[in-house]
């Protein structure tokens, strides 16, 4: 009980509420704005989180990032572009739904939908993160690296169509990973002569280069293409939602848990928990025939799947340092900048750290509802932002975050060349996910390889010794398999098309 006095008192410090208040408000314009994802919301906070205390920092993360999975619904909407990709499942029955003179009731189901599969996220994650920590106490270096490891390759099995191109872009962030002094043996790796890289690559310019820089390429095409003609205007957005929601209230109970169990699988996210939950939704439904036509069912099962997938992805980042997605790896790395290392012994330590940050989610859920009907009121002012004036502000911002991190010019060269790169990736259907994830997890992974072989003189065969190891060891192996023959598959489904081309 103590505990949890000290933790409220944190959360409801002025200041904490004031940068939770403000984070949110940012949120809820990135969202709102096409192709301004809720990942890049965050990687232009992670600056900011510099100067900041833990929680504060952490509630600025959390806050943003909730609010700008709901403010990516407007643009899907009213334009059908979603503002996020956790907003694509289910962009063309909202939008079908304004053609149909509901826009507000659509906006108005995914706000509700998103604040309650929000909160069933945060009571599974504050159930069962301290229970999990409990028996991760028992964890060595065997079993961390198999579990880092087995992230890594659920990662890229979750990546995409093409598992090697999700392999290869994981292998690229090990190589990040790598520069600078070994933590183990103590050997400079990569380094070029330059001191600057004794210590490693910094965490902040590879997360804004890698998704703001590559962002802001891809979107320059898109300024000036938005025209507020095509919008209709949004009325009473909380018309008959009360009704949807009860009439699939089975669906919303269904993706939020779904939601927070895929969330807490490496390298997952909301994004796939939405359209997994779509799929779900449409194939169990008594009326499939309506999915694409504007019906509500998958709305409301893909919106409440959303929101629980962000909870969910804090559990094995708090209890292993593992990131469950893209924004927790950057939750990690402020974490760690501040000097705390994510892992079971955190709920001990700093317990009521941790009860706060449960607090923190349950009051950016909350405040959804005042804070989400104002940027649905305000949708239109919100998108005849030119994006010719926001875009190089963005950029500056990005300079300003990537230099404030060590006072580093190079810090700069790296963000903006690993920006280029990362653009160059997407457009050649590369995915980012599995390349960030293995620049946090990559020391991990090696470290405790490391540690692991030193305690048995460099037998591998001892990595399967203790009997949860062996099963994590087990289940990274089927992983890798898995991925293996799914590639193995892809080729030999690619030949017979390339023959009959050459035959043509």
């Amino acid at each position: 009980m103590m505990e949890l006095q000290q933790s409220l008192a944190m959360v409801f410090d002025w200041q904490v509420l004031l940068v939770i208040l403000g984070a949110s408000i940012f949120g809820l314009f990135i969202g709102a704005i096409p192709g301004l994802t809720a990942t890049m919301a965050t990687a232009l906070l992670v600056p900011l989180t510099f100067f900041m205390d833990p929680l504060p920092a952490i509630g600025a993360i959390v806050s943003a990032t909730a609010m700008a999975i709901v403010a990516g619904d407007i643009p899907g909407a009213l334009l059908r572009i979603p503002g996020t990709p956790a907003s694509a499942a289910y962009t063309d029955e909202a939008y079908l739904m304004g053609r149909q003179g509901k826009v507000g009731q659509a906006l108005g189901v995914n706000l509700a939908c998103s604040v309650v599969g929000g909160v069933i996220g945060v009571a599974i994650l504050a159930f069962f993160a301290p229970l999990v920590a409990e028996f991760a106490i028992q964890f060595t270096s065997d079993e961390y690296f198999w579990l880092a490891l087995l992230g890594l390759s659920c990662a890229v099995l979750v990546s995409g169509t093409d598992p090697v191109k999700g392999a290869i872009s994981m292998l690229l962030g090990l190589l990040i990973s790598m520069v600078g002094m070994s933590s183990v043996s103590g050997q400079m790796r990569f380094i070029f002569g330059v001191p600057e890289l004794l210590n490693g690559i910094a965490i902040l310019p590879v997360l804004i280069g890698l998704f703001a820089i590559a962002e802001l390429l891809r979107r320059l095409p898109e300024i000036g293409t938005i025209s507020l003609s095509k919008m209709p205007l949004v009325k009473k957005p909380f018309e008959g939602v009360g009704g949807l929601l009860w009439k699939y209230k089975g669906g919303v109970a269904r993706s939020s848990l779904l939601g927070t169990l895929i969330g807490a699988l490496p390298g997952a996210g909301a994004d796939i928990a939405s359209w997994i939950s779509y799929a779900l939704a449409r194939k169990l439904s008594r009326t499939p025939e309506k999915f694409g036509t504007g019906h509500p069912e998958g709305l409301v099962s893909a919106s409440s799947a959303n929101n629980a997938a962000l909870s969910g992805a804090y559990i094995p980042a708090l209890v292993f340092g593992i990131p469950g997605d893209t924004i927790t790896a950057i939750i990690i790395g402020v974490l760690m900048m501040k000097g705390i290392t994510p892992g079971p012994d955190v709920f001990t330590t700093d317990a009521v750290l941790v009860n706060a940050i449960f607090i923190v989610f349950i009051l950016a859920n909350l405040l959804l509802i005042p804070l989400g009907l104002l940027a649905i009121r305000s949708a239109r002012h919100i998108l005849s932002v030119p994006h010719g004036v926001l875009y190089p502000l963005i950029l500056l911002f990005c300079i300003v975050g990537a230099y404030a991190a060590n006072n580093s010019m190079l810090d700069i060269w790296i963000m903006l060349i690993l920006g280029l790169f990362a653009y160059a990736m997407v457009e050649h259907d590369f995915p980012i996910g599995p390349m960030i994830l293995a620049v946090i997890l990559g020391p991990v992974v090696e470290g405790n390889f490391l540690r692991s072989m030193i305690k048995a003189n460099g037998d591998l065969l001892m990595l399967f010794d203790r009997p949860i190891a062996a099963t994590l060891g087990t289940l990274a192996v089927l992983v890798w398999v898995a991925i293996i023959a799914s590639a193995l598959i892809s080729a030999a489904r690619s030949r017979p098309s390339v023959a009959n081309k050459e035959n043509t």
